[in-house]
């Protein structure tokens, strides 16, 4: 008797670019909203924290888990989180708590960038507090095998291109280049 071996299925590593820009629209879309309740004082405002906390989690938890693992950033940029045991990419969308533990640690690092950016005026050392997102998000740099960050490896999971999507990037691209050849022009 041989045991065989069954080919794993290849999901393509998504570019740590088009991953930044995906966290960037999210976190853009969360802030504008959060920040619209709060007040114009300086310091730490604490309606606009539970805002912010709880936008978060509903467009990166509830939304990802019910929408085949895209959040509406990784919708645009054609991403999609999957689940990882063993080292191996596994073809589903993560349970609901793996969701939960990966988001809280990016959105304490994303609330921390929010307090940064409302702050930033009255005391620039407030930027800071993009140090600990920085530090999570950048150690996808030094993976080369599966680009995961820390959040990534603490809760299992694995970003990969998708073929659902807007393909804003691509989009992007293509309006530039025209923007470029009517400039030549």
């Amino acid at each position: 008797m041989t045991i065989e071996r069954i080919p794993q299925k290849h999901y393509p590593k998504a570019e740590i670019g088009r991953r930044g820009m995906a966290l960037g629209l999210d976190f853009l879309g969360v802030w504008l909203v959060s920040s619209l309740l709060g007040s114009n004082g300086v310091g730490i405002q604490v309606v606009q924290i539970l805002v912010f906390a709880i936008l978060w989690l509903v467009l990166r938890v509830v939304v990802v888990y019910n929408n085949q693992g895209q959040s509406l950033g990784r919708w645009a940029f054609d991403l999609k989180i999957l689940e990882v045991e063993d080292g191996q990419v596994v073809g589903r969308i993560p349970e609901l708590q793996a969701l939960l533990k990966r988001e809280a640690i990016i959105c304490l690092g994303a609330l921390l960038v929010s307090i940064a950016l409302n702050n930033i005026r009255a005391n620039p050392t407030a930027i800071l507090l993009v140090l600990p997102l920085a530090i999570d998000c950048g150690s996808a740099f030094s993976d080369t095998q599966l680009r995961q960050a820390w959040h990534d490896r603490y809760a299992g999971t694995f970003i990969v291109s998708s073929r659902r999507g807007y393909s804003l990037d691509i989009k992007i691209k293509r309006l530039v280049e025209s923007l470029q050849r009517n400039v030549r022009r």
